[in-house]
């Protein structure tokens, strides 16, 4: 249950705080058109946990890409462990704020 509730508010605060519209900003599961890939700075992605998830959705949709999302259903992980630590927790939650400040000064590609 924590993951879960974990998962719902940290979307909410990426939400709240970037604008996008995207109910489960951490999925791990996603699929980008060739496009997006061409047209994203790929270089210029900087977060390298979950907020790297984050990152990758936010510049699509400030490119001007729509983005889709298809539910998936949240299980229990079954094996392993989480790699969830207090620098990913760190860069997820100051670094939302960042790409909020980065994105009205920054220069996004447009798609073509």
């Amino acid at each position: 249950m924590g993951r879960v509730l974990m998962s719902y508010y940290a979307s909410k605060y990426v939400q709240f705080v970037t604008g996008i519209k995207v109910k489960d900003t951490t999925a791990g599961f996603k699929c980008y058109r060739r496009q997006v890939l061409e047209t994203i700075e790929l270089d210029k992605v900087r977060f390298k946990g979950y907020a790297f998830q984050i990152e990758m959705k936010f510049t699509a949709a400030q490119c001007g890409f729509k983005i889709k999302e298809v539910p998936v259903i949240f299980v229990n992980r079954e094996l392993g462990t989480s790699k969830m630590n207090s620098s990913i927790f760190g860069e997820a939650m100051f670094g939302v704020m960042r790409l909020r400040w980065d994105g009205w000064f920054r220069k996004y590609p447009k798609k073509a």
